[in-house]
Protein backbone atom coordinates (compact mmCIF):
# COMPACT_ATOMS: atom_id res chain seq x y z
CA UNK A 1 0.00 0.00 0.00
CA UNK A 2 1.41 3.39 -0.96
CA UNK A 3 1.29 6.43 1.24
CA UNK A 4 -0.91 9.18 -0.30
CA UNK A 5 1.63 11.74 0.95
CA UNK A 6 4.18 10.27 -1.47
CA UNK A 7 2.36 12.21 -4.22
CA UNK A 8 3.33 15.44 -2.50
CA UNK A 9 7.06 15.43 -1.73
CA UNK A 10 7.92 17.71 1.15
CA UNK A 11 10.68 20.27 0.66
CA UNK A 12 13.61 20.15 3.03
CA UNK A 13 13.65 22.97 5.57
CA UNK A 14 16.27 25.67 5.13
CA UNK A 15 19.09 24.61 7.49
CA UNK A 16 19.96 28.28 8.10
CA UNK A 17 16.42 29.19 9.25
CA UNK A 18 15.77 30.43 12.76
CA UNK A 19 12.21 29.53 13.63
CA UNK A 20 9.89 32.03 15.28
CA UNK A 21 9.18 31.21 18.91
CA UNK A 22 5.41 31.73 18.70
CA UNK A 23 2.48 32.82 16.58
CA UNK A 24 1.88 36.40 17.73
CA UNK A 25 -1.57 37.52 16.59
CA UNK A 26 -4.19 37.72 13.88
CA UNK A 27 -5.64 40.94 12.48
CA UNK A 28 -9.14 40.95 11.06
CA UNK A 29 -10.82 43.69 9.04
CA UNK A 30 -14.50 43.75 9.92
CA UNK A 31 -17.60 45.61 8.81
CA UNK A 32 -19.25 44.73 12.15
CA UNK A 33 -16.74 46.27 14.54
CA UNK A 34 -18.76 46.40 17.80
CA UNK A 35 -20.24 42.96 17.27
CA UNK A 36 -16.81 41.52 16.46
CA UNK A 37 -15.26 43.02 19.60
CA UNK A 38 -17.97 41.43 21.73
CA UNK A 39 -17.79 38.08 19.92
CA UNK A 40 -13.98 37.69 20.17
CA UNK A 41 -14.05 38.86 23.79
CA UNK A 42 -16.64 36.24 24.66
CA UNK A 43 -15.17 33.40 22.60
CA UNK A 44 -11.59 33.89 23.83
CA UNK A 45 -12.27 35.39 27.23
CA UNK A 46 -10.19 38.30 25.94
CA UNK A 47 -9.80 41.72 27.47
CA UNK A 48 -9.45 44.97 25.53
CA UNK A 49 -5.85 46.17 25.61
CA UNK A 50 -6.33 49.22 23.36
CA UNK A 51 -9.28 50.64 21.52
CA UNK A 52 -10.12 53.61 19.35
CA UNK A 53 -12.52 54.19 16.43
CA UNK A 54 -10.12 52.50 13.98
CA UNK A 55 -8.90 49.42 15.84
CA UNK A 56 -9.21 47.23 18.89
CA UNK A 57 -6.51 45.03 20.44
CA UNK A 58 -7.70 41.98 22.39
CA UNK A 59 -5.62 39.58 24.47
CA UNK A 60 -6.27 36.54 26.62
CA UNK A 61 -2.72 36.17 27.99
CA UNK A 62 0.46 38.21 28.44
CA UNK A 63 0.70 39.17 24.73
CA UNK A 64 -0.14 42.82 23.91
CA UNK A 65 -2.69 41.50 21.43
CA UNK A 66 -3.67 38.11 20.08
CA UNK A 67 -6.51 39.47 17.93
CA UNK A 68 -6.67 42.94 16.41
CA UNK A 69 -9.86 44.15 14.78
CA UNK A 70 -9.82 46.87 12.15
CA UNK A 71 -13.03 48.87 11.76
CA UNK A 72 -13.70 48.56 8.02
CA UNK A 73 -17.39 49.43 7.48
CA UNK A 74 -17.05 50.09 3.74
CA UNK A 75 -15.27 46.85 2.82
CA UNK A 76 -17.08 44.67 0.30
CA UNK A 77 -16.79 40.91 -0.11
CA UNK A 78 -15.08 39.86 -3.31
CA UNK A 79 -12.75 42.86 -3.53
CA UNK A 80 -9.07 43.07 -2.62
CA UNK A 81 -9.98 45.16 0.43
CA UNK A 82 -12.55 42.66 1.66
CA UNK A 83 -13.27 41.96 5.30
CA UNK A 84 -11.33 39.00 6.65
CA UNK A 85 -7.81 38.14 7.71
CA UNK A 86 -5.46 41.07 7.17
CA UNK A 87 -2.23 39.31 8.14
CA UNK A 88 -0.64 36.63 10.30
CA UNK A 89 2.28 37.50 12.59
CA UNK A 90 5.17 35.54 14.07
CA UNK A 91 7.35 36.76 16.95
CA UNK A 92 11.09 36.14 17.06
CA UNK A 93 13.06 35.94 20.29
CA UNK A 94 15.55 38.70 19.54
CA UNK A 95 16.22 41.56 17.15
CA UNK A 96 19.24 39.58 15.97
CA UNK A 97 16.92 36.73 14.95
CA UNK A 98 14.79 39.19 12.95
CA UNK A 99 17.91 40.68 11.31
CA UNK A 100 19.18 37.20 10.47
CA UNK A 101 15.81 36.28 8.99
CA UNK A 102 15.75 39.43 6.85
CA UNK A 103 19.23 38.62 5.48
CA UNK A 104 18.33 34.97 4.90
CA UNK A 105 15.10 35.79 3.08
CA UNK A 106 16.86 38.49 1.05
CA UNK A 107 19.28 35.76 -0.04
CA UNK A 108 16.27 33.82 -1.31
CA UNK A 109 15.11 36.87 -3.31
CA UNK A 110 12.35 37.73 -0.82
CA UNK A 111 11.91 41.36 0.19
CA UNK A 112 9.49 42.79 2.74
CA UNK A 113 6.66 44.89 1.34
CA UNK A 114 6.54 47.00 4.51
CA UNK A 115 9.05 47.62 7.31
CA UNK A 116 7.73 49.45 10.34
CA UNK A 117 8.37 50.01 14.01
CA UNK A 118 4.84 49.84 15.43
CA UNK A 119 5.99 50.79 18.92
CA UNK A 120 5.20 47.45 20.59
CA UNK A 121 7.08 45.62 17.82
CA UNK A 122 9.63 46.07 15.05
CA UNK A 123 8.05 44.36 12.05
CA UNK A 124 8.80 43.19 8.53
CA UNK A 125 5.81 42.32 6.33
CA UNK A 126 6.07 39.86 3.47
CA UNK A 127 3.51 38.51 0.98
CA UNK A 128 3.07 34.78 0.50
CA UNK A 129 2.43 33.41 -3.02
CA UNK A 130 -1.30 34.00 -2.61
CA UNK A 131 -0.79 37.58 -1.41
CA UNK A 132 -1.40 36.90 2.29
CA UNK A 133 0.55 39.34 4.46
CA UNK A 134 2.90 37.68 6.95
CA UNK A 135 4.42 39.84 9.67
CA UNK A 136 7.74 38.81 11.18
CA UNK A 137 8.31 40.79 14.35
CA UNK A 138 10.26 41.21 17.53
CA UNK A 139 8.88 42.73 20.72
CA UNK A 140 10.34 46.14 21.60
CA UNK A 141 9.63 45.98 25.34
CA UNK A 142 11.28 43.71 27.90
CA UNK A 143 8.13 43.21 29.95
CA UNK A 144 4.37 43.50 29.81
CA UNK A 145 4.58 46.18 32.52
CA UNK A 146 6.88 48.36 30.37
CA UNK A 147 4.57 47.94 27.38
CA UNK A 148 1.50 48.73 29.47
CA UNK A 149 3.15 51.93 30.77
CA UNK A 150 4.01 52.93 27.20
CA UNK A 151 0.42 52.28 26.01
CA UNK A 152 -0.91 54.37 28.91
CA UNK A 153 1.51 57.25 28.14
CA UNK A 154 -0.49 57.95 24.98
CA UNK A 155 2.15 57.65 22.25
CA UNK A 156 0.37 54.70 20.63
CA UNK A 157 -2.95 56.54 20.63
CA UNK A 158 -1.24 59.42 18.81
CA UNK A 159 0.36 57.13 16.20
CA UNK A 160 -1.18 53.61 16.27
CA UNK A 161 0.50 52.56 13.02
CA UNK A 162 4.14 53.44 13.72
CA UNK A 163 7.23 54.63 11.88
CA UNK A 164 8.50 53.04 8.68
CA UNK A 165 12.20 52.18 8.39
CA UNK A 166 14.65 50.89 5.80
CA UNK A 167 15.24 47.16 6.42
CA UNK A 168 18.77 47.56 5.04
CA UNK A 169 19.56 49.43 8.28
CA UNK A 170 18.65 46.25 10.17
CA UNK A 171 20.90 44.25 7.86
CA UNK A 172 23.80 46.69 8.32
CA UNK A 173 23.43 46.39 12.10
CA UNK A 174 23.42 42.58 11.79
CA UNK A 175 26.59 42.59 9.67
CA UNK A 176 28.31 45.01 12.05
CA UNK A 177 27.43 42.91 15.10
Amino acid sequence: MTNPMDRFPLPSPDPQARSPRKLAHIVLATRRFEESIRWWSVVLGARTMFRNEMLCFLSYDDEHHRVALINAPTHSPGKAETAGVDHVAFTYGTLDDLRHTYARLKGHGMQPVWSINHGPTTSLYYLDPEGVKVELQVDNFESAAELDAWFRAGDFATNPIGVEFDPEVLLAQHIAA
